[in-house]
């Protein structure tokens, strides 16, 4: 959704202000202002992007560092955002075959780091321990890790409708982790 006032958006926002103010060049991207199709068969993720992904991939190949912002969804990412990832990984844009018979296929994006920022309305720490975030995990290793983004590191914002202060604190937290480019 790229409303602004929602509560990624804000994070996002306080994020890249931190890293502009300590020096670190941002270049933002609303996933919900997108014109996307979603993917319908391995051809068309086989195929190379249409040019406005293809400009999305550019800046991403730029970038040194990724950050996504979203919120949970029945337990995970939005589908939007699932869609977003598919069109820009498809051309062997991430991931690319590998160059010998069982070998593990070419990590294209070596040299990135990336951050997950996922927020919720239950406790951060329900979504870990009791139901394992899995939809993170596969996140971070199935689609980051696996592209070569090393290293990946996860902040998990739970309890986020609970009190002003309290997001207060995770605008803070988010803040913080944009100055440190990290």
């Amino acid at each position: 959704d790229p409303a602004p006032d929602h509560f990624a958006a804000v994070l996002a926002r306080a994020y890249a202000e931190a890293a502009r103010s300590a020096g670190h060049a941002v270049d933002e991207l609303a996933v919900g202002t997108v014109d996307l199709a979603f993917l319908a068969n391995a051809q068309e993720f086989a195929a190379p992007a249409p040019p406005p992904i293809a400009a999305i991939q550019e800046r991403i190949r730029a970038a040194e560092h990724l950050v996504l912002i979203y919120p949970l969804w029945l337990g995970t990412m939005p589908a939007r955002l699932k869609a977003f990832l598919e069109q820009v990984a498809r051309g062997e844009f991430m991931l690319a075959p590998a160059k010998s018979p069982n070998a593990w296929p070419q990590q294209m994006m070596t040299g990135r780091s990336a951050r997950v920022v996922v927020t919720m309305g239950m406790p951060g720490f329900a979504y870990r321990l009791i139901f394992g975030a899995h939809s993170l995990k596969a996140l971070e290793g199935m689609v980051l890790r696996m592209a070569g983004f090393k290293p990946v590191r996860s902040t998990v914002l739970g309890a986020v409708e609970s009190s002003a202060r309290r997001r207060q604190a995770m605008i803070a937290k988010v803040s913080e982790l944009g100055r440190a480019g990290r």
